[in-house]
């Protein structure tokens, strides 16, 4: 796998650039760098200082114009920082050209991620997806990373080692392409031989955005010891566990979270895992009611969810993380034009009362739950919504079963 920098010794520095434009707006700008400045942590750096232009478009050459890019390289000289990190995907060309400015790493948010995701990786399937992603990613980019190399002469016969050790590097580079490619197929055949041999058991999948508890929620209703952390893509594998609640077993799949930008690589590579979401019979979208975007990342998620063609699965839609709204002190503050500022509810009864407990965020209210799987809030709620999703398509596998014949020769007992 190709190495992710090294944090080991000490952990680098950074500053984060972004713009600011009317697709994406001033306090726009700034929640997506508390983001970026997350993933920057999660992947071992320190971020010192953050810098945004107003652009309507990325400047071709160096994406932030002259003047705020020789901004940029004087913090970085008297501050001694490692990398420059930017909330977009940069181009070869621009990659190039900022880091002859800036003398030092250049890293755009797509290799970000890779980069924590090579890290997180612990399945030989995960790690070949990730190692597969960041060779196409590598791809396009090979011609920018010889300038050490004499330059090459014109004519027959004269082609300088620039060119040859380009073409070398490209071959290999293409050639590990095709290795992990044909890799992935074997290793997804066998995930999908393991899928069908599930055909007879109810699928539950949970998805949402990266860091909102899908982990926790795992270990709680699997009451398994499932790697859990607060930071950004703490899971990367598909994680299943057999879950059985009032006598009814389910297959419970935690799944890779979702994030805004996600690179494409990324999506094409896990193909397999996002397999597990389009063959499970029911979704728990995994909401952080406590992150001001919430809503931003419920529409990424169904997007995302749309696009690999699993948008119409029966969903319940899970408000995680209550507990950081509960008795929380509040005041209204009006505005001028008679908006106010959105402050939370004080109780679990009154954030049912809400428009997101009635309208179920566009979707049925009875599917919206709103609970705290750290602090299991209303978690024997959430068990009984998904009791009665999977009992609906546990009876329908199997129709021999009466569902009033069958809870007659048991408790009905959690497990």
């Amino acid at each position: 796998m190709i190495e992710p920098f090294s944090t080991a010794l000490r952990k680098e520095t950074a500053v984060l650039v972004a713009l600011i434009n009317q697709k994406q707006p001033e306090h726009k700008t700034h929640e997506y760098l508390d983001e970026l400045a997350f993933l920057a942590e999660t992947s071992g750096a320190i971020t010192l200082e953050r810098f945004t232009q107003r652009l309507e478009k990325p400047d071709v050459t160096t994406f932030v114009g002259k003047g705020k890019l020789k901004e940029i390289e004087q913090y970085i000289k008297a501050h001694e920082v490692d990398m420059v990190i930017f909330d977009d995907d940069l181009t070869p060309s621009q990659v190039r050209n900022i880091e002859l400015a800036l003398k030092c790493k250049v890293l755009d948010r797509s290799l970000l991620i890779l980069n924590i995701f090579s890290i997180r990786a612990k399945t030989a399937q995960a790690k070949s997806q990730v190692e597969l992603a960041q060779y196409q990613y590598i791809l396009p980019r090979l011609t920018k990373m010889w300038t050490h190399l004499s330059k090459q002469k014109g004519g027959i016969g004269m082609r300088g080692p620039g060119e040859k050790e380009l073409e070398t590097d490209r071959r290999i580079v293409r050639d590990r392409i095709a290795l992990f490619s044909k890799k992935l197929e074997k290793l997804d055949k066998q995930s999908a031989t393991r899928r069908k041999s599930r055909q007879k058991v109810v699928r539950v999948a949970l998805v949402g955005y990266t860091n909102v508890g899908k982990s926790t929620l795992m270990r709680l209703l699997s009451k398994s010891d499932v790697f859990a952390e607060d930071k950004l893509f703490a899971t990367v594998d598909s994680t299943v566990r057999k879950v059985v609640i009032n006598q009814i077993p389910f297959l419970l799949t935690d799944t890779v979270g979702f994030i805004r930008k996600l690179p494409h690589t990324l999506i094409e590579c896990f193909k397999s895992t996002l397999d597990e979401i389009r063959e499970a019979d029911i979704l728990l979208h995994v909401v952080d009611v406590s992150h001001p975007s919430f809503e931003e990342q419920i529409q990424i998620v169904n997007k995302t969810l749309s696009e690999i063609g699993t948008a119409d699965k029966p969903t319940i839609l899970v408000f995680n993380k209550v507990d950081q709204l509960l008795n929380a002190k509040h005041e209204m503050n009006g505005q001028d034009n008679g908006e106010y500022d959105y402050q939370p509810p004080v109780t679990l009864k009154e954030l049912e009362k809400t428009n997101l407990g009635q309208n179920g965020a566009a979707g049925d209210p009875e599917d919206t739950i709103f609970i705290s799987a750290e602090k299991k809030i209303n978690i024997d709620k959430l068990r009984q919504a998904i009791y009665e999703k999977v009992a609906d398509k546990y009876f329908t596998i199997y129709p021999n079963y009466a569902r009033t014949d069958y809870h007659s020769m048991y408790n009905d007992s959690d497990v």
